[in-house]
């Protein structure tokens, strides 16, 4: 078996074993493991639901997070799903796109379009499958449409301030654990506030967050390698001050 791994890896061109597969074999790794981890979830929580075999558990947690409800704790959860609407989400990929392009990073303004859009249509059809009806525990201070199952908020944000994260990141890199962790934070957020208004189960989120993470690094990793078969495949070997001086004289 290992003489035909190396044979098959003899047999590709010489910019793919020097560019290409080192770039899948190495960092990319741990996004094609987490996107592994995400699809397997996904489909374990799914299998539950339905089968209908989460549903108790659901609702006391539901009930659980009913008991802590606040004034304060209601503008903030409110602010937070505010930010996750798929509305202020396109708003916001189109102006962080508008801003990579005109900064000539195009390849990555369609990649946050790409993330944007696709994690909204995939969603659509994802509840459209399922077909879960939301939760009616109490009365909702929120207005909602469609099914539950997966939170349209939680995937969506995932994939779109994931993104957003992931390219910052790539610009500003000494900001590199705040913008992560500010990322963190608000998808968690903004996750947690359709817990507490109320508007999903339990299930539902922690499966869209499955699914995000699954069309997070899909997108991650499609942009890595577009940006890595886009370099020249023959680089030229920068000369040496000192050799140019030398060709100089000559001349």
């Amino acid at each position: 078996m290992r003489e035909i791994a190396k044979r098959i890896i003899s047999a590709l061109p010489q910019w793919w074993r020097s560019h290409l597969l080192p770039l899948l074999f190495t960092i990319r790794a741990a996004g094609l493991l987490l996107a592994a981890l995400g699809l397997w979830g996904f489909a374990q929580i799914a299998d539950e639901v339905l089968e209908k075999e989460t549903q108790a558990i659901d609702t006391a947690i539901l009930l659980g997070i009913r008991s802590l409800h606040a004034p304060l704790l209601d503008r903030i959860m409110l602010g937070f799903t505010f930010v996750g609407e798929p509305t202020v989400l396109l708003v916001i990929c189109l102006g962080f796109g508008f801003w990579l392009y005109q900064r000539g990073q195009r390849s990555q303004a369609m990649t946050l379009a790409i993330a944007g859009v696709g994690a909204m249509g995939l969603n659509y059809l994802l509840k459209v499958l399922f077909g879960r009806a939301r939760p009616a525990l109490w009365d909702r201070v929120v207005d909602v449409g469609q099914y539950s199952f997966p939170s349209g908020h939680a995937m969506i944000s995932m994939v779109v301030y994931g993104t957003i994260g992931y390219l910052l990141v790539k610009h500003l890199g000494r900001w590199r654990i705040a913008i992560a962790s500010g990322t963190l934070l608000l998808v968690t957020g903004i996750g947690l506030s359709r817990l507490y208004l109320g508007v999903h189960w339990p299930t539902d989120v922690v499966a869209g967050y499955a699914a995000g993470i699954v069309w997070l690094m899909t997108c991650i990793l499609s942009l890595e390698i577009w940006q890595e078969y886009r370099q020249p495949a023959s680089r030229k070997t920068p000369i040496p001050n000192d050799e140019k001086s030398n060709i100089t004289n000559r001349r």
